[in-house]
């Protein structure tokens, strides 16, 4: 079974950038098209971005032109490089396969804030 471990948050000011990873551990991380999801204190956890296993990419309207997902299969990882931060961009960010999800890990954390 596999399953996701997010890393890379932290607190950062406004306009600046942040690079989160996802690593896998079990299954097949090769095959799977892969995609990154945030929750918002009080929300529902929405989607931010997905990456096919061609390596094409598309992006929520609030995510395009300012966050670049990519990731290297000899890793099983996967990248979300997040620049030009606002303070709505703070939520607790997860990674999960795009298609049938595996149990959801614990997410890393981005707040914007100054």
């Amino acid at each position: 079974q596999v399953h996701f471990v997010e890393s890379g948050g932290g607190l950062v000011q406004p306009g600046g950038s942040l690079r989160l990873s996802c690593v896998a551990s079990g299954g097949n991380f090769n095959i799977y098209t892969m995609a990154w999801y945030r929750q918002a204190p009080g929300m529902q956890r929405e989607w931010v971005a997905t990456i096919y296993l061609t390596g094409n990419t598309v992006y929520s309207q609030s995510a395009k032109g300012r966050f670049t997902i990519s990731r290297d299969n000899s890793k099983k990882t996967m990248y979300l490089q997040m620049n030009i931060l606002k303070p709505e961009d703070t939520a607790v960010y997860y990674c999960n396969r795009a298609v049938d999800p595996v149990a959801w890990g614990l997410g890393t954390q981005v707040t914007v804030s100054t």
